[in-house]
């Protein structure tokens, strides 16, 4: 039996953040949203790797041009490299979530 999965949106986590730290949901949303969310694509787009303590790594992978099928007709179809963002689960984001 599946159970409807909830979406926290980042100003959420914002206004969170601000009642436990006693500042403004502007501001909090604002260091959120502008600020960290900024420097994890600025850092991404260098090809740095971004580890966030307790919940994992952000980096960016290649991946390389390959013929692929098109489902519908079975036409052979050549797929462009591309770049992609990957994402490993720390052990203890993946401890919590399992339990």
């Amino acid at each position: 039996m599946a159970t409807e999965q909830t979406t926290v949106t980042l100003k959420q986590i914002a206004a969170d953040l601000a009642e436990k730290h006693d500042l403004s949901k502007k501001l909090m949303n604002e260091i959120l949203s502008a600020d960290l969310v900024g420097l994890l694509v600025k850092n991404l787009k260098k090809g740095n790797r971004v580890r966030i303590a307790g919940l994992g790594i952000l980096q960016v992978k290649k991946r390389a041009a390959r013929t692929g099928r098109n489902p519908a007709t079975g036409e052979s179809i050549q797929i462009p490299a591309k770049k992609k963002i990957a994402f490993r689960a720390a052990k203890e984001l993946k401890e919590a979530v399992g339990k």
